[in-house]
């Protein structure tokens, strides 16, 4: 075999081998046959859990909005202050602090820590029936988190914290939040960390995948980060398409052959 033919050989094995295939860019392959009995997956869902530092809206309305306005801190803060806005939220809301406690007017400290949103909005309204109202006055308690938020790092579109007004967020709606997951970005391993009460939970998923609908740490949780690792291609600097590599490997070529000449003569 002569020379030129190792050339190209190794043309196109350095052409191949620093593109990125199509399939590390689809999300949700069925990489396996699937029966039709198994191709509905019922998702389970538990309901979240509070922990400290969570943001709370918490409104309550009555026959008599006079009779609930004093529990209701948003009635006494900056009207020009946009009570739907993220800042609008995080300052007319109850913060879970260190000792997992919200502090209400009147009602003063409750404690949150490890209750849902329901477990939250029964003790209210039980505290508030038995000290303040009767049944009569037709009472209503909505309890929510001020916002889903989580963190979101890596190979993004966009980095950052961010809030999505809504109360159940998957790992595909979080990414596509952020500005997808650049071309090199790995998605065979996305990395969530959460926070338990006993530690920090380390887990990756493969989002191209579509098994990855059935993790656990599919739905996120409020406060979850997510990080997306780069491509091996990315430190190589070689091209993300066939084109670019090609350019980059002629490039290198006619730099090497300039240096050769200069050198030789």
């Amino acid at each position: 075999m002569n020379k030129s033919n190792y050339f190209l050989i190794f043309m196109s094995c350095m052409l191949f081998v620093s593109c990125i295939p199509i399939k590390d860019l689809t999300y949700l392959q069925q990489k396996e046959e699937v029966s039709p009995e198994k191709a509905i997956v019922a998702l389970e869902s538990k309901p979240y859990r509070l922990q400290t530092n969570d943001v709370l809206s918490i409104n309550l309305k009555a026959i008599d909005p006079k009779l609930v306005a004093i529990f209701n801190t948003s009635a006494s803060n900056n009207q020009d202050l946009n009570q739907n806005s993220e800042s609008g939220l995080y300052f007319n809301g109850f913060i879970v602090d260190d000792h997992g406690t919200i502090r209400m007017p009147i009602l003063g400290e409750i404690t949150v820590l490890g209750f849902t949103l329901d477990e939250v909005r029964l003790k209210i309204e039980k505290q508030l029936l038995e000290e303040y109202f009767n049944k009569e006055a037709n009472l209503f308690v909505t309890v929510k988190l001020s916002g889903f938020r989580y963190t979101i790092n890596g190979e993004v579109g966009s980095t950052g914290t961010k809030t999505l007004f809504q109360e159940r967020v998957n790992i595909l709606e979080a990414i596509a939040n952020s500005g997808d997951i650049t071309m090199v970005g790995n998605r065979k391993e996305v990395t969530i960390m959460r926070k338990s009460p006993t530690g920090v939970e380390m887990h990756n998923l493969d989002l191209t995948d579509r098994n990855v609908v059935n993790s656990p740490y599919y739905y996120l949780q409020p406060n979850d980060y997510i990080y997306v690792k780069p491509l091996r291609q990315k430190s190589w600097g070689t091209g993300k398409t066939g084109i670019e590599s090609l350019g980059t490997i002629i490039t290198l070529l006619s730099l090497v052959t300039t240096t050769y000449l200069l050198l030789k003569n």
